[in-house]
């Protein structure tokens, strides 16, 4: 009622108590990051499934209870793809969301599975009705269109405390940001138009759960499925488990 974006880009950002849900998962980078440059990964600190930081855990805690509940959610069932969906921008972008150097407010800063996540981004971008559109304008400032409308997430702007990063360190789930629309708040009657927009390249996104290697670890003489098995790949210096 208050029109498209009249009522600013922060409405319904943040949730009663005041915590942005968007940066409220626990930072599990700095700790990677630190590890790395002490030589510490993968022997004396490990380079996926990482621990949540004591001090999260606390019942101070600036964490909201939808981001507990998400954790939760997330350490019961074992997600392989995920995707979040934001609006006010045209553009997919991928992990890690947190620049490496600190200080900056943006910078390429690429996980070990680079290339999966542009795929992953590029798949949805290409099959999205109004990212692909001969016609696609700029819905501000940033020019996404000649990167493909996908983009690094730190290298856009650092998000700490992302639920992308945060699902990449803490899980198995490879998980990507869909900027759905320039319009943070469509009216009702442009819902079906942004339907058709996304429907196809929601499906071909699901449909990439498919690609990569998958099946059961078992023992060798028991065939029984080892659970907590940890699966490495030569070069890629972030290991998943069963």
């Amino acid at each position: 009622r208050q029109g498209s974006e009249l009522s600013g880009w922060a409405m319904g950002r943040w949730t009663y108590e005041g915590i942005d849900l968007n940066h409220n998962f626990a930072d599990l980078n700095t700790a990677l990051w630190d590890a790395e440059d002490n030589d510490l990964v993968p022997h004396e600190f490990p380079n996926h499934y990482i621990p949540i930081p004591e001090y999260y855990t606390f019942a101070n805690a600036t964490v909201a209870p939808e981001t507990r509940a998400v954790i939760d959610w997330m350490q019961r069932y074992p997600f392989v793809l995920s995707a979040n969906l934001h609006g006010g921008e045209l553009v997919v972008t991928y992990p890690f969301d947190m620049t490496r150097t600190y200080w900056k407010a943006q910078e390429l800063t690429p996980t070990a599975d680079d290339g999966v996540f542009r795929w992953l981004a590029t798949v949805y971008a290409t099959s999205n009705l109004a990212m692909a559109s001969e016609e696609r304008r700029l819905c501000h400032y940033d020019d996404f269109i000649r990167f493909g409308n996908i983009i690094n997430g730190a290298n856009w702007h650092t998000v700490p405390g992302s639920m992308n990063d945060f699902s990449y360190l803490h899980t198995n789930c490879f998980e990507i940001t869909v900027e759905l629309s320039c319009d943070k708040f469509p009216h009702a009657s442009e819902l079906p138009a942004e339907w058709e927009n996304n429907r196809e390249s929601l499906l071909l996104y699901m449909e990439q759960v498919h690609r990569g290697i998958k099946g059961v670890v078992r023992d060798g003489d028991t065939e029984q499925g080892i659970a907590n098995a940890i699966i490495s790949v030569d070069g890629i210096n972030h290991d998943v488990r069963t």
